[in-house]
């Protein structure tokens, strides 16, 4: 490509988003979509465009996982590598992959056609193991599946022609046209139910913005993200902090393993999400939206700018909503790029502010300064869908579902060893048990709830409930069978969050490496007595001094399955031979010297 080309392009992409370097991650986006990669001259003209440092794009390129400085193939297959693709096949799956390409994971083929990668969850557990071509994502792979879409892609050249068979419900709407199934399970009365677009504001703008949030505290919503923050009181003090203009945020960046339950709601229920955040712009000030979708659903992107060009048809967003003087609201969607740590909140807003997704510290809390310094309010797609639901049929219709301390339902992301993977709706105070019977668990030994961030519970813990005062949970659940080994799922947990972590703490990008470290030492029959202490201190540590909730979660597979499967430790655990440490490896330890012996012996035969 002739270098003026590659100017005026990035000139024209600039432009497009007004030279504004709080749109970095659209800019980059576009210019890797539009020329392969982002090239060293591309960054640039970027930093030129927008008056910022070079090395400010450069951190933005060089930190999420779908953008590269460096060309990539044309068409990039991703699989999914997270433990349950793995119980599902996905190795088969890989090395049939490697094999018809004729290159490694993190290769690319010679004539720049092909690249292969790693990826982690996808949101695509309950059809594992699952991969992403390009955007467009495949399902219930296998070796010879593998095989045939390597074939399929050198004949055409189009991972869109993959798509043989059409999902069900908007799976199949002409702007989505994807394989993907919904796996609703089972549907409750709150977000899996009937919703007349529309209803939930007209009665919302009937009443003062202090009256709605009035209501959402009355009804008792907590976040559904995991933490279970009371929505009205994060709302309240939103609209209470100094500092115009105020923002809303959904956070559709799902990226713990075993969760795929937002991708449902965004596919058939997304009009639900948007009236809720319109609700919340109502009731805090704020004229601006911005929904964070995490790149891997890149495929659903043109039927949610479709159903928001609709919402702005029907005066449902925009100015004047509804004939109110003074209600303006709007949506923009933000891309995520495949980067885990985008989930938290303060990372999040990072993202969208066109920077790495480095957390923030806290305080000061979003609600107080968040986006762009502003008062914002970030909630997942769940909490949304309730708000709307509550404005809708009551707060107190909504406050009399679920258990006395958690109101209302709870979405279920179910894989694993189970016969029915798929999305359930529980009202709160649901038994663990229950669930189990309902997905198809025979004999199950470990349920991992809420996500590696989670705990891991076994048979003892089966008769608890779930609620936030119980066992607590995002929405993802992993069941696991007799054969499969905690100790081993929870090392593979803690890689996860190796990998994912954003280095900027030494506590998590340190502490991280160490676990996982001593988890393969007990594995590998190295492990000692002194290793479990230690293993917990490390793990306490790490959970005590990191900065970000991904550190302070991370250490959690460790700490729970110490806790509940402490039995299994002790197997992996060694005695002293003859004074020897078990963990100590004398070939290893030598190794070095007898190559530098062998080297000094052949330099001196030589001479």
């Amino acid at each position: 490509m002739r270098m003026n080309d590659l100017a005026v392009g990035i000139r024209e992409i600039c432009a497009s988003f007004d030279d504004d370097r709080t749109r970095m991650m659209d800019i980059v986006q576009t210019v890797q979509a539009q020329f392969g990669c982002v090239s060293s001259e591309a960054l640039d003209l970027i930093a030129a465009a927008t008056g910022v440092h070079r090395v400010e794009v450069e951190s933005v390129v060089s930190f999420y996982s779908f953008l590269s400085n460096r060309p990539k193939g044309r068409i990039v297959i991703r699989l999914c590598d997270d433990i349950v693709d793995e119980m599902s096949g996905m190795r088969p799956v890989a090395e049939a992959f490697s094999e018809a390409l004729g290159i490694p994971f993190g290769g690319t083929t010679p004539d720049g056609q092909f690249s292969l990668e790693y990826t982690a969850c996808i949101g695509l557990s309950d059809q594992a193991p699952a991969a992403l071509v390009n955007d467009v994502p495949v399902t219930y792979l296998s070796s010879d599946k593998a095989r045939e879409i390597v074939a399929q892609l050198r004949k055409h050249g189009d991972p869109r022609r993959l798509v043989h068979r059409l999902g069900d419900g908007n799976n199949a709407h002409p702007l989505v046209r994807s394989m993907v199934h919904n796996s609703i399970r089972s549907k409750g009365p709150v977000v899996f139910a009937p919703f007349e677009s529309g209803s939930a504001l007209r009665k919302a703008t009937a009443m003062s913005p202090v009256e709605v949030i009035r209501d959402i505290k009355t009804s008792r919503l907590r976040g559904r993200g995991g933490a279970g923050f009371p929505t009205g009181l994060k709302w309240e003090f939103t609209r209470a902090a100094e500092g115009e203009p105020k923002y809303v945020i959904c956070n559709a960046d799902e990226g713990e393993p075993g969760t795929f339950k937002d991708r449902v709601i965004l596919t058939e229920f997304a009009d639900l999400l948007f009236e809720g955040m319109t609700i919340a712009g109502y009731a805090m000030g704020a004229k601006n939206g911005i929904l964070y979708l995490r790149g891997e659903y890149a495929y659903l992107r043109a039927l949610l700018e479709h159903l928001l060009e609709e919402r702005r048809r029907k005066n449902l967003l925009g100015a004047k909503i509804l004939g109110h003087a003074g209600f303006d609201f709007d949506i923009r969607i933000q891309m995520g790029a495949g980067a885990y740590v985008c989930g938290e909140e303060t990372s999040l807003i990072s993202s969208c502010e066109g920077l790495r997704g480095d957390p923030k510290n806290r305080p000061p809390f979003p609600a107080q300064r968040g986006y762009l310094g502003k008062p914002t309010c970030v909630n997942n797609v769940e909490t949304f869908c309730c708000v709307a639901r509550i404005l809708d049929q009551s707060p107190g219709w909504f406050a009399q579902i679920g258990s006395r301390q958690s109101a209302g339902t709870k979405l279920f992301s179910v894989s694993g060893d189970v016969a029915s993977p798929g999305v359930y709706e529980y009202p709160f105070g649901v038994t663990l048990r229950k669930v189990l019977e309902d997905v198809g668990a025979e004999s199950p030994t470990a349920v991992q709830i809420g996500g590696p961030s989670g705990q891991m519970v076994g048979p003892a813990d089966f008769d608890r409930t779930i609620c936030f005062d119980d066992l607590a949970t995002g929405g993802s659940m992993i069941v696991f069978g007799a054969e499969r080994d905690p100790i081993y799922v929870a090392k593979r947990f803690v890689e996860f969050f190796a990998h994912e972590s954003c280095g900027y703490c030494t506590p998590c990008r340190v502490g991280t490496v160490l676990m996982r470290k001593k988890l393969e030492a007990l594995l590998a029959g190295r492990g000692e007595a002194d290793d479990l202490s230690y293993l917990e201190d490390l793990a306490r540590t790490v959970k005590f001094a990191s900065r970000c909730g991904l550190g302070q979660t991370a250490p959690n597979p460790v700490l729970s399955t110490l806790k509940n499967f402490r039995d299994a430790y002790d197997k992996l655990v060694r005695p002293r031979v003859e004074g020897r440490r078990p963990s100590f490896d004398l070939a290893a330890a030598t190794a070095e010297a007898e190559a530098i012996v062998r080297a000094q012996a052949g330099a001196a035969a030589a001479y």
